[in-house]
């Protein structure tokens, strides 16, 4: 893992010198999970414009790497018929992409959703060696039993509960409207055809997005109003342009050619980041609510794998118990006294809601966490000096 951690170190400072600026910083991020040279302003962009997820290594990144590598691989052996016609290009194919989807495991920083994504893809391209097809749903439960077996500890994280609910969903989703997807695919003409695929990536957007939507009102108390709207320009950019050139670049780097990768890419790299910056600025991108109570969220979780699992009409008696966690969480009273880690700072909650702050001279960012888990971007007063009134003043 050292010799690894120093490779990752080497490429992230060869993408970074190739591509100078947001561009190369975002390139780092897409390619290793490295977001230390991204500037502030930009992630903050990114999340009010529900694009954050692609800074997370994940199964979009995982599936894209993998698929592109496989179906490449195959299309280029099965132009030599000599080869084609004697020898199991497809099971070779399976081989390399699971290869190429280990290799990028690793140099992306082996985060939980990135596990999961390539235990996923790894059991479908197994099922492709033993000439089998992998069940969507129980691929997702050898998944997330394998993560757990590795780190048992991510289960109550945030990374862990959004991924595999994002994947849960859209395994539900295409399961209902897959067959009638592939119906229409061989009846329609190439361009529709695309325009098709684009619609199915703001569908993926919207149904991911609700998914994770619920858990992540619980853990960051914030909604990313126009997502959507992002996400059918991102999505399409990452998955056509950005990705086949991280490929490139990879392939490239040991020659000393990966500026040659990074320059293509850095065109849908500045589209990503002027989607980000415009909805973002767009009039009310971003909603805080106070923070909920987290004893409700196992119960959110329960509507939500009721909602995916069952194909019968009964499985939409989960939206009402989703719904039901969410107003519970919301009736949670917020804390009435704060007080940081070391003790230097303290907040008590005023009679009119806010909070009043011990100091405003140091211990910025927990303020800044406090304010925003109570709904707020700023404000909050200070505590009354040595002979000033206090009635009334405290709850």
């Amino acid at each position: 893992m050292t010799w690894i951690e120093r490779l990752r170190q080497v490429i992230y400072q060869r993408v970074t010198a190739a591509l100078p600026g947001e561009d190369g910083a975002l390139a780092a991020a897409l390619m290793m999970g490295e977001r230390g040279a991204m500037p502030k302003e930009l992630i903050t962009a990114m999340r009010d414009s529900g694009l954050q997820h692609l800074l997370s290594i994940s199964g979009l990144h995982i599936g894209l790497i993998v698929g592109l590598v496989f179906f490449a691989l195959r299309a280029l052996l099965a132009l030599v018929p000599a080869v084609a016609l004697r020898f199991p290009i497809k099971k070779w194919a399976a081989g390399a992409a699971t290869l190429a989807g280990f290799a990028y495991l690793l140099l992306s920083g082996s985060e939980v959703p990135a596990e999961r994504a390539f235990l996923m893809t790894g059991i479908v391209l197994f099922g492709v060696f033993v000439d089998r097809i992998a069940l969507s749903i129980g691929l997702l439960a050898w998944a997330a039993i394998g993560v757990l077996l590795l780190e048992p500890e991510a289960l109550l994280g945030a990374s862990f509960q959004l991924s595999f609910a994002a994947m849960l969903a859209l395994i539900a989703a295409y399961e209902a409207i897959g067959p009638r997807l592939k119906l229409w695919l061989k009846t329609l003409p190439g361009p529709t055809k695309l325009s098709l695929y684009v619609a199915s990536m703001v569908v993926s957007s919207l149904v991911a997005g609700l998914s994770t939507g619920i858990i992540g009102l619980f853990h960051f108390n914030r909604i990313a109003v126009y997502g959507l709207a992002a996400n059918a320009v991102a999505i399409p950019a990452t998955s056509l342009w950005v990705m086949p050139w991280i490929i490139a670049t990879f392939l490239l780097m040991p020659f000393g050619l990966e500026e040659y990768g990074l320059l293509p890419m850095s065109y849908g790299l500045d589209l990503i980041n002027a989607c980000a910056r415009a909805v973002a600025a767009w009039p009310g991108a971003t909603h805080l609510v106070p923070a909920l109570d987290s004893w409700p969220l196992p119960l959110a979780a329960l509507g939500l794998v009721w909602l995916c699992l069952w194909k019968r009409p009964w499985r939409l008696l989960g939206v009402p118990v989703i719904a039901g966690a969410v107003f519970l969480g919301l009736r949670a009273p917020p804390p009435d006294v704060l007080v940081s880690d070391d003790g230097g700072l303290v907040a008590v909650r005023a009679v009119g809601g806010g909070l009043l702050f011990s100091t405003t001279r140091s211990h910025g960012f927990d303020r800044l966490v406090w304010l925003e888990r109570d709904g707020v971007k700023s404000g909050g007063g200070v505590f009354p000096r040595n002979g000033e009134g206090t009635s009334g003043a405290l709850a």
